[in-house]
């Protein structure tokens, strides 16, 4: 009775969250308007025979009037108290010059023209003033003063004159070259690729001027490109000399005593399984037979904190770069070598530390007990993720010391865990990797997407369920503990309410229909949706925009569940060799499984949120990869026609995805000859103006490659055969 009471709450909590960020969505959209209690609850999605909810909204109006953010103007008749004057926030440019301000406490950003951006550059925290609003709804505002400058180093092309030169930005989001004094060349030469330093950031919006601090190669070479990307997007190569020499200072040796405080599971069968590729394996399962046909399962991690203590230059290391980045042709780990490969990684027939979650568990998912420590484990065997799918799909093995069984039995444990996620709540996105097969030069010669199969899914509901252990172990209230734990989380908020109604619009097209009246309809609306766009042309459009529409997951102490799993508990624990957050998941569980209080949760605040900051980075700085060699590829097809689907749509071009390696370019508007084309936002489409033809999301089309810009990583298409 307690614990269903306790889901109740729990989804009403969700209710009411998505209600509070629905009403505020409704009014930043539309700021001028009164809206009364009627008009909002229907903009809600709330039906009129919903009483419970219909109150709640009442809750939620009450909230924000006791917060200020809503005047009730007249009974029952409310207004945003929308912000004039003077804001704050951090710009984000777009390739057309333009940029938007997002705002604290703000749904909707407010936009700034490119022509009133003073020196401004992406990342920068600004004031702005707001000086109109658009038909749109949208704010629109000047920045006036640049409070804190984001970047202070650039990547980029010299172009080399006779007593100075100019640096012409690598990345699409930097509007301005930046002028280089003779005095401050150094070394560096017309054409090469450099690292420059800001001296002076003029305030009449003129070129920055800069030095150059580091020569990085010669511009087209792939070491230098790659290079280029990373230090681009806040990432080095190099490890300083401090955290080398404390890495190699670890004693390879584990002593007897710490043998002797962990669980000893090296007896126990256990193996990994992990792409081909790999250098670290930070994950390893055990498996063991017990009695009444229930089995031992070990989800064996790392044990990274043991190693990396705070207060180290590696702990202060790790935290700086929070996370590994994963380029085309190279990791860029988050810990030196000797820790990410060698004492951290779970190498086969190696002792190695671990940091485990071991479940009691039947053939068909069914957990009765979950310990929680610190153990030492001896990996039996490594598996390539295509060898464990050949013994999936044949039941056999070849030349392999352990028999098919134990892994077998992990199978169908996992298709009855991903069975039951889905089913209580999981959204099912399939998302798609893009692989390259690169000669020794780095030059790109094919590209394919990698496909995910059972092996990747056994390994992946695996690590859920130790994920979900350990924050259930942290938060909930009836764990061993009996009190809720500060705990790094790993959250997934409810999607924003008028993106979903977009895309409703936009699936409508197709004939499709969406119920948003509710987190559950929605959230197995969208799993039918994508059952039954499996397989047809608009599938990867239509699951892209869906993905869009959803919030971001981030690291913070501030737990709400994990909409896309469907989980009310979630947290990273599992990768702490390229992870920052792990690390901390470990050490907080540690200190709580002996008792000690719950630590402070403003520091740990501050880490979550510069990770989820690296992340994004890394994220960024992996496609700008991915970019690059597509673009590389793609430059010696010149002539040859593509079948492509479009992808996007803007108000200068249609973005078009090759169905054959899924490499994307732009067709300008303005490049197509047989009518004046322009975008028709409300109606998802480009329109021709005097033939009245259309392009839509989805449609394919043949293309031919027009131009190819390494430097800026964008390709442009010809429209063929129209």
């Amino acid at each position: 009775m307690a614990r269903r009471k306790k889901k109740v709450q729990q989804q009403l909590s969700k209710v009411r969250r998505q209600l509070l960020k629905d009403i505020r969505t409704i009014f930043d959209k539309n700021p001028p308007q009164t809206l009364n209690y009627k008009q909002i609850s229907s903009r809600c999605g709330v039906e009129s025979s919903d009483a419970f909810t219909r109150i709640l909204v009442q809750e939620c109006l009450d909230t924000f009037v006791q917060k200020g953010d809503l005047e009730e103007v007249e009974p029952g008749k409310y207004k945003w108290t929308v912000p004039k004057g003077h804001i704050e926030g951090h710009l984000a440019l777009v390739s057309s010059g333009n940029g938007f301000l997002a705002v604290e406490g703000m749904t909707q950003d407010v936009f700034i023209p490119s022509g009133k951006m003073m020196s401004a550059m992406h990342g920068d925290k600004v004031r702005a003033f707001v000086s109109i609003r658009r038909k749109n709804g949208r704010m629109e505002a000047e920045i006036v003063e640049i409070l804190e400058r984001a970047h202070h180093q650039f990547v980029g092309t010299l172009q080399v004159s006779d007593t100075y030169a100019f640096l012409v930005p690598d990345s699409d989001k930097v509007q301005q070259d930046f002028f280089i004094p003779g005095k401050w060349l150094g070394e560096a030469k017309n054409g090469e690729k450099v690292l420059v330093e800001i001296v002076e950031w003029p305030a009449d919006g003129k070129n920055a001027t800069a030095k150059v601090i580091r020569v990085l190669g010669k511009s087209g070479e792939n070491e230098t490109e790659m290079h280029a990307i990373l230090l681009e997007f806040g990432f080095s190569v190099e490890f300083p000399p401090a955290v080398e020499k404390e890495a190699e200072a670890i004693s390879t040796e584990i002593s007897a005593e710490e043998i002797a405080s962990r669980r000893d599971m090296r007896q126990v069968l256990t193996l990994t399984i992990d792409p081909e590729d790999a250098k670290d394996f930070d994950d390893a399962l055990s498996i063991q037979s017990l009695s009444d046909g229930l089995w031992e399962v070990g989800v064996h991690i790392a044990d990274v904190s043991h190693y990396v203590k705070p207060g180290s230059a590696l702990e202060d290391e790790a935290r700086k770069r929070a996370t590994s980045v994963y380029l085309v042709d190279r990791t860029v780990p988050m810990l030196p070598e000797k820790l990410s490969n060698g004492l951290c990684s779970l190498r086969p027939h190696e002792d190695k530390l671990t940091f485990s979650v071991v479940f009691t568990i039947n053939s068909e998912g069914y957990i009765s007990n979950t310990w929680i420590g610190r153990t030492i484990i001896h990996s039996d065997q490594r598996f390539a993720y295509e060898q464990a799918q050949e013994i999936i799909e044949t039941g056999k093995t070849k030349g392999q010391k352990i028999p098919s069984e134990p892994l077998l039995v992990l199978h169908r444990m996992a298709l009855a865990l991903r069975k039951r996620r889905f089913e209580h709540g999981a959204l099912r996105i399939e998302s798609t990797e893009i692989k390259f097969k690169l000669d020794e030069k780095g030059k790109p010669l094919s590209v394919f997407v990698k496909e995910s199969k059972e092996a990747n899914h056994l390994i992946e509901e695996f690590m859920l369920l130790a994920n979900k252990a350990v924050a259930e172990y942290a938060g909930k209230k009836d764990n061993p503990n009996k009190q809720v734990k500060t705990f790094v989380y790993r959250v997934h908020d409810l999607p924003d309410q008028e993106k979903l109604k977009e895309f409703k619009r936009f699936i409508a097209l197709f004939g499709y229909s969406l119920d948003l009246t509710h987190p559950k309809n929605i959230t197995k609306g969208l799993n039918a949706l994508f059952d039954e766009i499996k397989g047809k042309p608009e599938q990867q459009t239509i699951q892209s925009l869906a993905i869009r529409s959803m919030a971001k997951a981030v690291y913070t102490t501030k737990n709400i569940g994990h909409y896309g799993l469907g989980f009310d508990y979630y947290s990273h624990f599992t990768s702490p060799i390229r992870r920052y957050p792990d690390v901390l998941a470990h050490r907080l569980i540690a200190d709580y499984l002996i008792g000690k209080p719950a630590a402070s949760a403003p520091p740990l605040e501050d880490a979550c949120k510069h990770s989820s900051a690296m992340e994004k980075k890394a994220a960024e700085a992996e496609r700008a990869s991915n970019r690059y060699k597509q673009v590389e590829f793609m430059r010696e097809r010149r002539g040859e026609v593509f079948e492509g689907m479009v992808s996007g749509l803007t108000e200068w071009g249609m973005y078009v995805e090759l169905v054959e390696n899924k490499c994307e370019g732009m067709v300008r508007l303005r490049d197509i000859e047989s009518d004046y084309y322009s975008f028709d936002e409300k109606n998802f489409c480009v329109r021709g103006q005097r033939k009245g033809h259309l392009f839509r999301m989805g449609d394919r089309v043949q293309v031919s490659v027009k131009h190819t810009d390494l430097q800026r990583r964008q390709l442009d298409f010809n429209l063929e055969d129209f």
